[in-house]
């Protein structure tokens, strides 16, 4: 499902393409909409063109464009993409309503033909394959006990990544001098890291960095993912308008088909590894799967093991790195946050030893800091789409089956009417409980919510914290950094973030 709201929202080329193939079917298509939908009462709608539905309104970025349809039709309102129905909410209540009191309703996930993993746990619509998956990743894998065991491999990982920085910027210091900043693609450096932690976390191997063991396996396996993460934001007109699926115009489902079977190889490959006698140094989420498999081998099958393992990374890697990346970049053009959150972590971890997951509890401006990135820029601006199960009835409004749900969350969290000074970073509307009852929901709510959200606060809390104790860091030049946002269901920045660093004179004895 990554990229979902990209394909929307870069769609102007392929409309180009295909308006003239249309034109001698639109009369027809109007009709055959105006006379099905007639008999319901939809919510506002701009006005649409045949066939093409509202495609011709969306802009870059997507939840800013539906900002601007809610600000002429209200906080409900209806859109047609192609032949796909789309609800749009842009209130806390309307949210909260659609999430809990129609949870049920709303339970499935949107199916693009496109993207070729239908049954992983962000994609599967709410069946018996995925209440096992969600059970397990819950109740086993991710449960608080499971996170304890784990955060020793989580540190490794981080202590790896900090001291790699601070030998990279030792052999600058010999061409620059000591005490210099250099250069770093934070970007870059993040998603590595958070890439590395959840292989570790899954197979017990990493893909990046120095102590990388099967060069032409790591070469399979980052054309796999890195592949998903390019094609899954492409834009695709088919996933839309069904005639073009068969022409398949921009190459994307051949491309795909081609990534999600790299993906399956490389998954089944790390299975096979598990099984064989001895091949694990340490135990996985996909060893306790195949051990628990022993037992029953239906609910944990391979295919079951497959998909949550993909889930996991995929859904895992970008979300967090990108929360990172925004954290660093709100806290540059902010330094005087930033001096605040090193200050707190000096005064209760120290500069004699590396900030532990354990020490997250006793650090709550680090958490302010970390809730404040989440309410301006949200991992998914628009949730993860939903899609209805059954007509459902809103505000006296009838929504059809089948219609996808997007939830403008990042609208919502920037609501004047709920928050002061909504547009400003200010960590400090979260302190000693000043923001209880405001309505946020960075990982979704109801049955569909994120099971990855314990992990995921533990780890941006972990590393962000590392970086804000180990380094001084600074802009580089005097402009601010620039905070345009990007689109797609994952929103990271236009501008890829660089920045300049140094290791922190008081903390040179645990970096070295």
């Amino acid at each position: 499902m990554a990229g979902l709201l990209q394909l929307m929202d870069n769609l102007s080329f392929s409309v180009n393409l295909v308006v003239s193939f249309f034109l001698l079917i639109s009369i027809t298509a109007l009709f055959h909409y105006l006379n099905k939908n007639n008999k319901k009462k939809l919510p506002p709608s701009p006005p649409a063109l045949p066939v093409l539905g509202h495609l011709h309104l969306l802009k870059k970025p997507l939840h800013r464009m539906l900002i601007d349809i809610s600000s002429r039709y209200g906080p409900i309102t209806f859109l047609r993409f192609g032949s796909r129905p789309a609800l749009v909410i842009s209130s806390h209540t309307l949210a909260e309503q659609c999430l809990t009191n129609h949870d049920m309703s709303f339970s499935n996930r949107v199916q693009l033909p496109s993207v070729m993993m239908p049954d992983m746990i962000g994609t599967a619509n709410y069946s018996s394959h995925w209440r096992n998956m969600r059970q397990i990743v819950s109740v086993e894998l991710l449960s608080n006990q499971q996170l304890q065991a784990t955060s020793i491999t989580r540190a490794e990982e981080i202590e790896d990544m900090v001291h790699q920085l601070f030998q990279s910027h030792k052999s600058h210091e010999k061409a620059e001098g000591p005490n210099c900043y250099r250069r770093l693609d934070f970007r870059k450096t993040i998603f590595e890291l958070t890439m590395n932690v959840l292989m570790m976390l899954i197979a017990g191997k990493r893909f990046y960095g120095d102590k990388i063991e099967d060069v032409e396996e790591t070469q399979k396996f980052r054309e796999a993912v890195e592949g998903w993460f390019e094609l899954s934001g492409a834009a695709n007109a088919e996933d839309f308008m069904p005639l073009l699926r068969i022409l398949d115009l921009q190459g994307v489902m051949k491309k795909m088909k081609r990534v999600t079977e790299l993906n399956e190889e490389m998954a089944q490959k790390i299975i096979d590894e598990h099984r064989q006698e001895g091949i694990r140094k340490k135990k996985t989420m996909i060893s306790s799967m195949l051990e628990q498999g022993k037992k029953d081998s239906e609910k944990y099958s391979d295919f079951v093991i497959r998909n949550i393992a993909i889930s996991l990374l995929l859904a895992g890697t970008e979300t967090s790195a990108n929360t990172i990346e925004w954290a660093m970049a709100l806290l540059l053009n902010n330094p005087d946050i930033l001096q605040k959150g090193r200050a707190e972590i000096d005064a209760q971890v120290g500069n004699q030893r590396l900030i532990q997951e354990s020490d997250l509890n006793d650090l709550p401006y680090l958490h302010c800091i970390i809730s404040e990135t989440l309410r301006l820029y949200p991992a998914g601006p628009l949730l993860v789409p939903h899609e209805s199960r059954e007509e459902i009835s809103l505000r006296g409004y009838e929504i059809p089956k089948g219609t996808m749900l997007l939830v403008n969350l990042y609208q919502i969290q920037r609501d004047p009417e709920i928050w002061e000074e909504p547009m400003k970073f200010k960590p400090e509307r979260f302190e000693d409980g000043r923001s209880n009852g405001k309505w946020m929901a960075p990982f979704g709510m109801g049955r569909r919510r994120c099971p990855g959200e314990a992990l995921a606060m533990r780890e941006v809390g972990v590393v962000l914290g590392a970086l804000i104790q180990c380094f001084d860091w600074q802009r580089i030049g005097s402009e601010l950094i620039d905070l345009t946002e990007g689109s797609g269901l994952s929103i990271r920045m236009v501008t890829q973030l660089e920045v300049m660093y140094r290791p922190r004179k008081i903390m040179t004895d645990v970096l070295l």
